[in-house]
């Protein structure tokens, strides 16, 4: 009976089942964090910062985590320059919040934390002004009455 071979040139298949839930125990963990600690840091005052993803590293030992600022005060959405700043605010207090982290989280390791702003809104906002874009629109009309005929009835 032949044994399988294992190849390190193998195509990346992507997070391990393992990695996943560690990352998804980590945001959890951490969005609870966020709500409930006080953070001294006048960056992060007033500001709802939401945990969109938490991709671990294979051995667990490194978290990059997506995060996506909410508000400076009351019904303000943050500038570009803001979110930096905010980002880099969260990044200054990742040791402290890996404190807190690893006391409410059942981990052999409690990894260390980097943020970064999650870039999906923007990209999802900025598809959808090109779908709204009219040009675009009559392109994908044309497009789905071309199929319609396509699909009738055969003789």
């Amino acid at each position: 009976m032949g044994r399988k071979q294992h190849t390190r040139n193998a195509t990346p298949q992507g997070p391990s089942q393992r990695q996943l839930r560690a990352g998804e125990l980590i945001r959890h963990a951490l969005v609870e964090v966020l709500r409930e600690e006080d953070i001294h840091d006048t960056a992060l005052t007033g500001v709802s910062v939401t945990v969109t993803e938490v991709r671990m590293s294979p051995d667990l030992k490194h978290a990059t985590c997506f995060v996506e600022p909410l508000g400076a005060g009351v019904d303000a959405a943050p500038t570009a320059g803001h979110v930096t700043e905010i980002i880099d605010a969260l990044n200054t207090h990742a040791k402290f919040l890996r404190g807190v982290l690893g006391r409410r989280i059942d981990m052999k390791f409690t990894p260390d934390l980097r943020f970064r702003h999650d870039e999906s809104f923007d990209a999802a906002s900025h598809m959808e002004q090109l779908f709204a874009d009219p040009k675009v629109r009559a392109d994908i009309e044309a497009s789905d009455d071309e199929d319609d005929g396509a699909a009738g009835p055969r003789d």
